[in-house]
C-alpha cells in the first residue's frame, strides 16, 4: 500500500514523491498561497509549478510558512517555450530560483519540446544537473521521437517525462518506452480536465470502495505506477484527493479503467502545439 509520502526511486537514486499538488491556473496570489499551504499542512510533500503559471513565488512562500525544511518538500518547475535555448534556459532557471527563493530545484523540466530548441534546452538542464543546482533532469510533453533525439546527444538521460495522462488517454506505447528506459512518468491533467469525472464506469467502481470518482482515478494512477499531481484550490478537495491510501483497486477494476482509453486529449498534442 502507498502513503502520502510514498516515493519512486528515479534513475539516479533520488526518491520522488508519487503524489503531489499541481498548481496550474492558480493565478490569484493569496488563493495560490493558501491552497499550497493547505496541501503541505495536509501532508503533501511535493508541489509542481512552472514559470508559465506565475506562482513560483507563492510556492516558495508556502513552503517556508509550512514550517517544513526545504529538503522535505520536492519542488518541480519548468522552463517555458519563449525562454528555451541553451543560454535562455540558464537565465530562466536563475529567475525561477529567485522567485522560489531557494538555492536548488528538485526537478526541472522542459515544458514543451519547442522545435529547433528543445535539444539545446535539455543541454542546459544537463548542465544545471552537473552543477548540482537541480537534483533531477527531466522533460515534459515529449513523445518517443523527441526522447530518441535527446538520447542520441545527451550525456545524462531525462529521468522524468510529464505528460497528459488519464483514463481516456493512457499513453500505453509512450509509457512502455519510458519504462524500458527508466524514465518515470508524471501525469498532468490526471482527471482529464474534469471530463473523466463524468464517467459512469468509474463512478460505479468508486461506489464499491465508498470513494469519489476523483479518488478512484487518482488511485488508478498510483497503482499504474504514475506520479500524480491533481490540482485544486478548494481545501476540502485538497484533503479528499489525498484520501486514497486506505483502499486498493482490484485487478479487475484496474483493467476496467484501462479499457476506457479512447486516445482523447484535452490539451494539445506535442507535435501539433502552436509553438
Amino acid at each position: 500500500m502507498y502513503s502520502i509520502t510514498s516515493t519512486k526511486k528515479l534513475h539516479n537514486g533520488i526518491e520522488m514523491p508519487r503524489f503531489g499538488l499541481g498548481v496550474y491556473k492558480m493565478t490569484e496570489p493569496e488563493e495560490a498561497f493558501n491552497a499550497i499551504k493547505k496541501a503541505l499542512d495536509t501532508g503533501y510533500i511535493a508541489v509542481d509549478t512552472a514559470a508559465l503559471y506565475g506562482n513560483e513565488k507563492q510556492v516558495g512562500e508556502a513552503v517556508r510558512a509550512s514550517g517544513k525544511r526545504r529538503e522535505e518538500i520536492f519542488i518541480t518547475s519548468k522552463v517555458w517555450n519563449t525562454d528555451q535555448g541553451y543560454d535562455e534556459t540558464l537565465r530562466a532557471f536563475e529567475t525561477t530560483l529567485k522567485e522560489l527563493d531557494t538555492d536548488y530545484l528538485d526537478l526541472y523540466l522542459t515544458h514543451w519540446p519547442v522545435p529547433d530548441k528543445f535539444m539545446d534546452t535539455y543541454r542546459a538542464i544537463e548542465r544545471l544537473y552537473e552543477e548540482k543546482l537541480i537534483q533531477v533532469p527531466g522533460v515534459s510533453n515529449h513523445e518517443i521521437h523527441h526522447l530518441e533525439k535527446i538520447f542520441a546527444q545527451a550525456n545524462i538521460q531525462p529521468m522524468v517525462n510529464q505528460v497528459e495522462l488519464h483514463p481516456y488517454l493512457t499513453q500505453e506505447e509512450l509509457r512502455q518506452f519510458c519504462q524500458k528506459h527508466d524514465i518515470a512518468i508524471t501525469a498532468w491533467s490526471p482527471l482529464g480536465r474534469g471530463e473523466v469525472l463524468k464517467d459512469e464506469t468509474i463512478r460505479a467502481i468508486g461506489e464499491k470502495y465508498d470513494k469519489s470518482i476523483a479518488q478512484t482515478i487518482i488511485r488508478w494512477h498510483l497503482q499504474s505506477d504514475h506520479i500524480v499531481i491533481p490540482k485544486s484550490v478548494t481545501p476540502s478537495r485538497i484533503e479528499e484527493n489525498a484520501e486514497i491510501f486506505d483502499f486498493e483497486l482490484s485487478q479487475e477494476d484496474m483493467k476496467a479503467i484501462d479499457g476506457l482509453n479512447r486516445d482523447q486529449r484535452f490539451g494539445s498534442h506535442p507535435d501539433h502545439f502552436n509553438y
